[in-house]
């Protein structure tokens, strides 16, 4: 069960308004990016029932719908942050993640103190000060919280996108490259929304002979 040790810390240390962010959909072939921030205050605390939180990935559907709930009842400041395919092709995965997160920390609304990042990098002008934690969603229960913020977010979002191209089945892989969504491409081609700049749809370069 996670606890509140990095949130506390920065609390003493003086930091008011402490948040922590992740994203969901770095890996898919198709769709977006999303991520979310946590804002959380000294007198915060977990309830009951959101001693379950913990990283989404760890999480079934069913539990991870009913957190999303919760969170959104129990936690007074978030935000979440969509970045399409156009600009993840555009600018690439990573700055499209990192992009995302900060969006989703300026769309708390609040003046965040200090930011925790799930990750191994900090996010480019960013305005807060911040600290990226290697598995943060494993250690902060801000982090996880996010992490199941914007992952159901993004699932949901996949939904609308089966129902646009239902033969891509979209509900069942949310776009990541499981055997039957490489198949469905091979068969289909690519959609509208998926990543060109992603294997295996991105060409190779060839070497001009002279």
């Amino acid at each position: 069960m996670l606890d509140l040790a990095w949130e506390k810390s920065l609390w003493r240390q003086g930091a008011r308004l402490v948040a922590g962010a992740d994203e969901a959909g770095r890996g898919p072939l198709a769709g977006p990016v999303v991520a979310a921030c946590v804002v959380l205050g000294p007198d915060f605390k977990i309830s009951a029932a959101l001693k379950k939180v913990r990283d989404s990935k760890l999480i079934g559907p069913v539990e991870r719908a009913e957190l999303f709930q919760l969170l959104q009842e129990k936690i007074s400041h978030f935000g979440v942050a969509i970045i399409d395919h156009l600009t993840i092709d555009r600018i690439n995965i990573l700055a499209a993640s990192l992009l995302a997160m900060r969006q989703a920390a300026e769309n708390t609304g609040q003046n965040i103190d200090h930011l925790l990042i799930d990750g191994n990098k900090e996010i480019p002008d960013c305005k807060f000060k911040q600290t990226a934690i290697i598995d943060g969603d494993h250690q902060v229960f801000a982090i996880a919280a996010a992490s199941i913020l914007a992952k159901v977010t993004r699932d949901r979002i996949m939904q609308e996108m089966h129902d646009k191209w239902p033969e891509y089945k979209f509900n069942e892989h949310k776009g990541y490259a499981t055997q039957e969504h490489l198949r469905l491409i091979k068969q289909y081609g690519p959609c509208p929304i998926h990543r060109l700049s992603f294997s295996p749809f991105r060409q190779p370069k060839t070497t001009k002979m002279f």
